[in-house]
């Protein structure tokens, strides 16, 4: 039964103790600070999985050029962007602690910058995510325990302004994976508690700050 430490959104100081936690694999959902990622890494010494959030960099060249700094001549041993010690699972399906995790992070676009999509483009997204993932189930037989998201999907958890809106496409992806989990962040609760839903039998959670979960294998 893995443990899941699932963070999004709140910093570091908000989190349990991570020696009593003792989580098997940590999962991002995006929006916080890479230097606080790196800080449980190296408490909890697990596998640290995540997805970019409408705040984090862009984590792939943008058309106009590269986006990090490239320092030395050979770009290949330069780090990408993202937490030391980390795996993006964004558009990617990445095996950790005996799960299968597939990620798309990003929010509905409303404004210039890095990690967000119109409804269309996270739609092709999930479109390609969907095909990663049946050709992996077709090698090896085995499905997507967890979908990692930020933004919600729409109707589930989202809100009525335009940066809060969920993504309509993960409703036809969740019915196609058939995860156990999809776990999100980027609507904040301010404090009041956010029930878990449910997508067909997917339970949809909003991990903001963050929450400890046993999924049974």
């Amino acid at each position: 039964m893995p443990r899941i430490l699932a963070v999004a959104d709140e910093p570091y100081p908000g989190l349990p103790d991570l020696t009593t936690a003792r989580p098997d694999v940590v999962l991002s959902c995006g929006d916080l600070p890479w230097d606080d990622l790196e800080r449980i890494v190296d408490v909890t010494n697990v596998p640290l999985l995540f997805v970019p959030g409408n705040h984090d960099p862009a984590l792939t060249p943008s058309p106009q050029g590269v986006v990090w700094p490239l320092t030395i001549a050979n770009p290949h041993l330069v780090d990408p962007p993202g937490p030391r010690g980390g795996t993006s699972v964004d558009g990617r399906i990445v095996d950790a602690a005996g799960l299968r995790v597939a990620g798309l992070g990003g929010s509905v676009r409303y404004r210039k910058g890095p990690n967000q999509y119109t409804q269309a483009e996270m739609a092709r997204r999930a479109k390609r995510l969907l095909g990663r993932a049946t050709r992996k189930r077709l090698r090896d037989g085995k499905g997507v325990d967890i979908l990692m998201t930020h933004a919600p999907p729409k109707g589930l958890g989202d809100e009525d302004d335009a940066p809060h809106e969920g993504f309509e496409a993960f409703h036809e992806l969740v019915r196609r994976l058939r995860p156990k989990l999809l776990l999100h962040g980027h609507i904040h609760p301010y404090g009041i508690p956010r029930p878990d839903r449910y997508l067909e039998e997917t339970r949809v959670v909003n991990v903001i700050p963050y929450r400890v979960i046993d999924l049974d294998g």
